[in-house]
């Protein structure tokens, strides 16, 4: 599996911004597509995924409420629709793609399989 990821920039605060990420190659028939972000020093964060049969999406509270993620099944894309940005968001966000989901380690970075190069989104004041 290919991932491509899209969409990152440079946005004020309180700006928005719209990530994509396109699939290519096999894909099973129960995987998950997340976004996580990795900020200059830190661990790479879980920021939200969906479950691509059901759409179940799941979120982490930083983002809860701000970010939506959705997708495009016809174009095997997931986006990742980010509002009311602040500087603690900037970050290079990865699309990674998920074989075999569980649900209760949905949000561990160490059960994706495969991953994209990293957009960057950099929020400015």
């Amino acid at each position: 599996v290919q991932l491509q990821a899209s969409g990152g920039g440079l946005v004020q605060t309180g700006g928005s911004l719209r990530l994509s990420c396109a699939a290519s190659g096999r894909t099973s028939s129960n995987y998950a597509m997340g976004w996580f972000r990795q900020a200059p020093g830190k661990e790479r964060d879980f920021v939200a995924s969906i479950r691509w049969s059901t759409g179940a999406t799941y979120y982490a509270d930083s983002v809860k409420g701000r970010f939506a993620i959705s997708r495009d099944r016809a174009k095997n894309t997931v986006h990742l629709q980010m509002n009311s940005l602040n500087a603690e968001d900037t970050a290079v966000y990865y699309c990674a793609y998920n074989e075999g989901v569980i649900t209760t380690t949905i949000r561990s970075p160490n059960m994706y399989d495969y991953w994209g190069q990293g957009t960057l989104v950099t929020v400015s004041s």
